[in-house]
């Protein structure tokens, strides 16, 4: 799948010194213990030196960032955290589908992979502040699959934004991920990028 554009067109410049962060509700997740969430982790309008069109999520592991394409060349950056190992799949796909506080099941191959963490929920789980996807999820499509059974979702473990730790979603503090889900609209193109090839 060729991607016309690489980790350069995400070098930016903060639209004024110290570009201020978005206003968002206060969390109702319990944090673990001396952890907050640092500053540098807050949403940010950022100028991006390319020419993306508006109203387009990208997605770039290696700096851990979600950027929601705004008007003028701005975007909205998000801190996320992303799949482990060779489970990340970069593509070019669409959002076909949106819910608030959604259930989750977890995939046959989560199952195979690790079934004392996941058989349990087998039948799925009912949405909540302890569902794996949070929030809100969007739901990644390709026409070619329809449903990619990927997702951009919230998570009941903000901790773990900024690290690669997911089973192949990219995740977004619940606060975070509300902000980006009201935003979005069905049929939003969504890109994630490839990760840079390991070291020789």
């Amino acid at each position: 799948m060729p991607f016309p554009l690489t980790r350069r067109d995400f070098l930016m410049t903060s639209l004024a010194a110290g570009a201020a962060a978005l206003a968002l509700p206060a969390g109702a997740v319990p944090m673990p213990e001396g952890w907050t969430l640092p500053d540098e982790y807050l949403p940010t309008v950022i100028r991006l030196k390319n020419n993306f069109g508006p109203n387009e999520i990208h997605v770039d592991p290696a700096s851990f960032s979600l950027y929601y394409t705004l008007e003028d060349g701005k975007a909205i950056r998000y801190k996320v955290g992303i799949a482990k190992g060779n489970l990340y799949i970069p593509g070019d796909f669409t959002i076909g589908a949106k819910k608030e506080w959604p259930s989750w099941t977890p995939t046959k191959e989560m199952i195979q992979r690790s079934p004392e963490h996941y058989a349990q929920y087998a039948d799925g789980m009912p949405g909540g502040p302890t569902n794996p996807l949070g929030a809100r999820a969007l739901y990644l499509f390709t026409p070619e699959i329809g449903d990619t059974f990927l997702r951009i979702h919230g998570t009941p473990e903000p901790w773990t934004v900024g690290s690669a730790v997911s089973n192949g979603c990219v995740r977004l503090v619940n606060e975070h991920v509300m902000d980006l889900y009201n935003r979005v609209q069905l049929g939003t193109r969504a890109v994630l990028y490839p990760k840079a090839p390991a070291a020789a």
